[in-house]
């Protein structure tokens, strides 16, 4: 005789649909935390030798990191972006690099006046990040990090393993330099001295890096920058001297320093490695002055920005002899667009091939 299957008991039902809820619940709530991560995670791409990207848009904690005081030193960085990736289950254990670097920026205009700013960063050859971000409270901006300098280890890639992808999201809080969809550009310099920013007063703290993030995020105009900088206590990063070039899209065009823990702005088209402040005297390496020197021959000319990548190769690493003390290579360059929102990256010295690297268009970096 044939076997019947019945029909399944009504509160057989009603559990399977409870623990599907219920699963389906805790899914969301894992992706409501940790969704944003996974995907900028997944963003990273692959560009060339030493060169990736990655993307996040949404709120990647930095609200918080200035509502809990910020960090006095790039360990408590570390710590709190440890803890806000994963929430808490994962401690820092970073070891940051504190090597000195190089640098150079330049700022000019075009035919028709608007204003263009070449940058170049030099170092040793590195790892290098572009990233763009799209806060939920701030500007979109693009920027590039020195992956060497987070403490990854050497045989770190950004794509290597999915932690791998997630510990790139911490590049966001370490950018050296970048432009936001306001035109505002901010590049960090070393200054030429062992002098250390060290502010202590009962504002929120700031790292050299993270002030540019802030700056990125919550800057329009030059003077904006200044503004906000007053708001928080310095401290250097990497445990040596900084001075930050700050531009914008008016094409103004200042150098932001802190001399015994007092910022001072001084105006200029041209900052490189030594201190541009009365206050400090003569100061700074024979390097740094022989690039100030040959950018300042190019000041107030007129120039596209092929031309403008010109001049930022005459001043790279290439040029100059290298001592023990000295940047190996300029890691990359930068021309900036602000009023066109787009700038152009040369990787490693090799001014023939350019990025276009976009705040705002879907494909944000493409070949030029």
């Amino acid at each position: 005789m044939k076997k019947t299957r019945g029909k399944p008991k009504k509160s057989t039902v009603i559990s399977l649909v409870v623990i599907l809820t219920l699963l389906l619940i805790g899914l969301g709530a894992l992706w409501i935390s940790f969704g944003r991560f996974v995907m900028a995670a997944r963003s990273v791409t692959w560009l060339e030798s030493n060169l990736y990207s990655l993307e996040f848009k949404g709120d990647y904690g930095f609200d918080q990191f200035l509502a809990e005081g910020g960090a006095d030193a790039d360990d408590g960085v570390g710590r709190f972006i440890a803890s806000y990736l994963t929430h808490g289950h994962y401690t820092y254990q970073g070891n940051l690099n504190t090597a000195p670097f190089g640098c150079s920026f330049f700022g000019t205009r075009n035919k028709v006046g608007e204003p263009l700013y070449g940058r170049n960063y030099d170092w040793e050859e590195s790892t290098v990040l572009l990233v763009r971000t799209q806060p939920k409270n701030g500007y979109a901006s693009v920027s590039a990090c020195c992956m060497d300098f987070l403490g990854f280890g050497e045989d770190y890639k950004p794509n290597n393993s999915m932690l791998d992808r997630f510990k790139a999201i911490a590049a966001i809080y370490v950018p050296l330099d970048g432009m936001n969809e306001k035109g505002l550009i901010v590049a960090d310099l070393m200054a030429g001295d062992k002098e250390k920013t060290n502010q202590k007063s009962d504002k929120p703290d700031l790292t050299t890096t993270t002030a540019i993030r802030l700056l990125l995020d919550r800057a329009a105009t030059v003077d904006e920058a200044i503004e906000l900088l007053r708001q928080y206590d310095m401290h250097s990063s990497v445990d040596f001297a900084h001075h930050f070039a700050i531009a914008d899209a008016s094409g103004k065009s200042v150098a932001v320093e802190y001399v015994k823990n007092k910022l001072i702005v001084t105006e200029t088209p041209i900052v490189t490695n030594h201190y541009l402040a009365a206050e400090k005297g003569k100061n700074g390496g024979k390097q740094s002055h022989a690039r100030f020197d040959a950018l300042e021959k190019f000041k107030g000319k007129v120039m596209e920005g092929s031309e403008v990548a010109a001049v930022m190769e005459t001043v790279a690493q290439k040029n100059y002899e290298q001592t023990g003390d000295t940047p190996h290579i300029t890691v990359w360059s930068w021309v900036y667009s602000p009023k066109s929102k787009m700038a152009l990256f040369y990787n490693h010295e090799n001014f023939r091939h350019a990025y276009r690297v976009s705040i705002q268009a879907d494909t944000w970096v493409s070949e030029h």
